[in-house]
């Protein structure tokens, strides 16, 4: 099936060394930090007090507001403390998490399952995957009831299910689909249950060979799910791409992909909400590439949310000191400044790049060679932008497509004078939510400050009218009192009678 033909995109060293390996299960650690905000939108809120006992996919973090999710405990223990911890980015400042203390018993907690999810309707669906605290496992953490949800209230006849692995090193999913291939399956057809039975679509790089067999084979018994080999381009993996890609539709900009009539879910994904529905195992781990020529045991392994990459390390083993560590792609992951991180639902890989796999390049002036421009999937001019934000000119950078930017680093990859238009890129967005953030903070305070005007000037209103009141009822208690006082004064015509 050929697709449809899109713009931009590049073509890195794929580097995945890691096809071939065999899914390990990784030991859970003495202890697990659970940061609370693992995902978009606002961050959980803890159900659980330090020193409370907890069993293994027990909630201890309930997702509050409309986008969120929930968090839950991957092994039994006990919660030991909720402190700040360093944050899966590249600053490495503090965020809440949850210290969970391993009692290396994995009592479970007891879940209801239903007989069969075929039998389900699409809300309950989506209220279990939301109880399961499912988020998109593709790296953008997007909570997964809320895509189904969306998708309920719009018509999406078309459900693109996401195997395409574009980024180099990462391997997670490909094993997923190679391994467990019907867990996976049938996540997708669960998934399809929920959106009211759409044509089902499985995008899969064509340098996944065995994958794409292995799918099509479990795949040939539904009607309604076909396999589509896609070309081996960066990033063809990202929602907009992929979706032009398969279906020809353009997402417009700042719309989602369900005002187009299609939803997009990840594979790993599908194979988690298989586990929830099916067995009522909530989210608590997840599958991690781990690579790079600084580890001694690379591979994928399935590793329990809250484990510090330093502990993920220690069990694969270091030849050297990893001169960057990444968590996520080459690409789009985020560089973390230390291995006191813990993996979180969205980590789809750990990245310990040996001095030779880090090419530090030099930075030259820009040729004008537009190599950039043909390389942005999105259509845009990135070496203007970068030129605009170097003069602190964000607006400007705004007006010809900023926010569009999908910050792939196609831009920068393709730059043949080393130019790092990602990171200016990447600055810029910063700049536009610290600007939302602080215009945020402005109107609050305003609105705070209205608010307390309007309250004072009731409140001396009140004490005008209570005032006003009072004397009121003191002038007619003196007048009542002088009504009285004069009838009872005796009159001079009947004090002369009486003498």
């Amino acid at each position: 099936m050929a697709g449809f033909p899109i713009r931009g995109g590049v073509h890195p060293d794929e580097r995945k060394l890691t096809s071939d390996i065999t899914i390990m299960r990784v030991p859970t650690p003495e202890r697990l930090y659970l940061p609370l905000k693992q995902h978009i939108g606002a961050p959980a809120k803890p159900c659980r007090v330090p020193g409370e006992i907890i069993y293994k996919g027990a909630l201890i973090a309930r997702g509050q507001g409309n986008v969120s999710a929930h968090i839950h405990a991957p092994c039994s223990g006990y919660v030991e403390d909720i402190i700040d911890w360093p944050a899966p980015h590249p600053s490495g400042l503090p965020t809440k998490a949850m210290v969970v203390v391993n009692d290396g018993r994995e009592i479970r907690e007891d879940a209801s399952v239903p007989v069969n999810p075929f039998f389900l309707r699409p809300e309950v669906i989506a209220e279990r995957v939301a109880q399961s605290g499912i988020v998109g496992l593709g790296g953008a953490t997007f909570p997964a009831a809320v895509k189904l949800t969306l998708g309920q209230s719009h018509r999406t006849p078309v459900l693109i299910i996401n195997g395409c692995e574009c980024e180099p090193y990462l391997t997670c999913d490909d094993r997923l689909m190679q391994e467990r291939t019907h867990d996976v399956l049938d996540g997708i057809r669960i998934l399809a249950q929920a959106l009211n039975g759409p044509e089902v679509i499985i995008a899969i790089e064509e340098n996944k060979p065995q994958a794409i067999d292995l799918m099509h084979k479990a795949a040939a018994p539904y009607g309604n799910i076909r396999v589509m080999p896609v070309p081996t381009r960066y990033p063809m993996g990202s929602e907009k791409q992929l979706i032009e890609f398969v279906t020809g539709r353009e997402v417009p900009a700042g719309r989602l992909s369900a005002d187009v009539g299609v939803m997009l879910h990840n594979a790993a994904t599908a194979y988690a909400v298989n586990r929830a529905v099916r067995e009522g195992k909530p989210l608590t781990s997840r599958v991690v590439t781990v690579a790079g020529e600084a580890v001694i045991r690379p591979g994928n392994y399935e590793v329990p949310v809250g484990m510090l990459i330093s502990d993920l390390l220690a069990f694969c083993g270091l030849k050297e000191e990893p001169a960057r560590m990444i968590m996520g792609g080459p690409m789009m992951g985020q560089a973390i400044p230390h291995a006191g991180i813990p993996v979180t639902k969205g980590c789809n890989g750990v990245l310990a790049l040996g001095a030779a796999e880090v090419k530090r390049r030099v930075e030259h002036p820009c040729i004008r060679c537009a190599s950039c421009v043909d390389a942005c999937p999105m259509g845009l001019s990135p070496l203007t932008m970068a030129s605009l934000l170097k003069r602190d000119k964000l607006d400007a950078a705004v007006e010809i497509g900023l926010k569009d930017c999908i910050l792939c680093g196609s831009c920068s990859f393709a730059c043949p004078s080393g130019i790092p238009l990602a990171h200016y890129f990447n600055y810029g967005k910063g700049e536009l939510v610290s600007t939302a953030q602080q215009k945020q903070k402005d109107d609050e305070i305003k609105r705070l400050i209205q608010g307390r005007q309007i309250r004072m000037q009731r409140q001396e209103k009140e004490r005008e009218e209570a005032m006003a009141r009072r004397k009121a009822e003191i002038a007619a208690r003196k007048a009542a009192q002088a009504l009285k006082e004069a009838a009872e004064e005796p009159s001079e015509d009947s004090g002369k009678e009486v003498a």
